[in-house]
């Protein structure tokens, strides 16, 4: 049986590899096609691909009752997305900072961050013993109104990304053109690749860690939450090694608004989510961290291989202290 799930590892990285590879050539030939920025398609098909583990995860777990891991499924990945992910794309490959998506993506990023933290601690009294309380405590609550605010935010983005690439629609000039069928064909393959290799992976390696003994609290915080984002992260680093960072950028900063905005709305909406003492914490270092990556983007037009270093260093740090905790 150990053996077993070892060779499901295995087959589900190779998945999550070659899916990753099927997608960005697909994505970047469908955005040729159609005059489209690879920044914009990141932002919007690439985002909502990689993040339907994210989907699955805190869709089902909204269903099931399990409002907690809906939240730490949603945080924990989007902290992931930020200091890893793109951390290691900048290790491979210095990162450019386009303008627009500092000033308009991720804006809206940071800003729902800080939406999402401001409702999940409004239940709390920091000035009454909110940091004397346990950590599995019950802090505020995430109900169907704050569920309905973030889905509507984010139908508003996505409509005016859509209308803003259309008006603003690149000429494109030399190179052949992929038929759009091709393109779609492939980013489907991709995606079926990356979505079945991703759950491979997690399921394989939560039982790999139970046959080490590795706590189930402990798996939760490490496996699930990096293993939903694993299509992130190769798709990401694939991305960035093919030398369309634009893709990378819009892949990390849209899977993060995705996750923030419909998958934790979605899940509001299905069951009101119970938001613990931890989960406020780790949404405050979801908002350091946010900072942090547009201070690392602003400072030098670039993300670069010292401060991806760093970012993957702060990460390490983030995950040390959620264990001990």
């Amino acid at each position: 049986m150990f053996m077993m799930n070892v060779l499901i590892l295995a087959v589900g990285f190779w998945a999550l590899i070659k899916g990753a590879d099927f997608f960005v050539d697909g994505s970047a030939a469908l955005a040729k096609n159609f005059g489209i920025s690879g920044l914009v398609i990141g932002l919007t098909i690439v985002a909502a691909g990689t993040s339907a583990p994210e989907l699955a995860v805190s869709t089902t777990a909204a269903f099931q009752g399990a409002n907690e891991i809906a939240l730490s499924n949603v945080v924990g990945s989007n902290i992931f997305n930020l200091l890893c992910v793109l951390g290691a794309c900048a290790v491979i490959r210095p990162v450019p900072a386009d303008k627009e998506v500092l000033k308009r993506d991720f804006s809206v990023s940071i800003i729902a961050a800080v939406f999402v933290f401001l409702l999940a601690g409004a239940g709390a009294s920091f000035s009454e013993g909110f940091f004397k309380t346990g950590m599995e405590e019950r802090a505020g609550e995430l109900g169907r109104n704050a569920g309905i605010w973030l889905v509507v935010f984010f139908l508003m983005y996505m409509i005016y990304l859509i209308i803003n690439a259309k008006r603003h629609a690149e000429q494109e000039s030399g190179g052949e053109k992929r038929p759009t069928w091709q393109c779609l064909f492939w980013i489907a393959a991709g995606l079926a690749l990356i979505v079945g290799g991703g759950q491979g992976v997690v399921y394989s390696a939560k039982e790999i860690a139970r046959a080490f003994g590795m706590t189930e609290t402990l798996v939760g915080l490490t496996i699930v939450a990096v293993g939903t984002s694993l299509p992130e992260l190769v798709t990401s680093v694939v991305a960035a090694r093919k030398g369309e960072t634009g893709l990378a950028v819009g892949n990390v900063v849209g899977s993060n608004i995705f996750n923030l905005l419909f998958i934790l709305g979605i899940s509001a909406l299905v069951h009101p989510v119970a938001v613990n003492a931890a989960s406020v914490y780790d949404m405050g270092i979801l908002v350091f961290a946010s900072i942090l990556t547009l201070l690392f983007l602003w400072s030098g037009k670039k993300l670069k291989r010292a401060e991806g270093i760093v970012m993957l260093a702060v990460y390490a740090a983030v995950m040390v202290f959620a264990a001990a905790r």
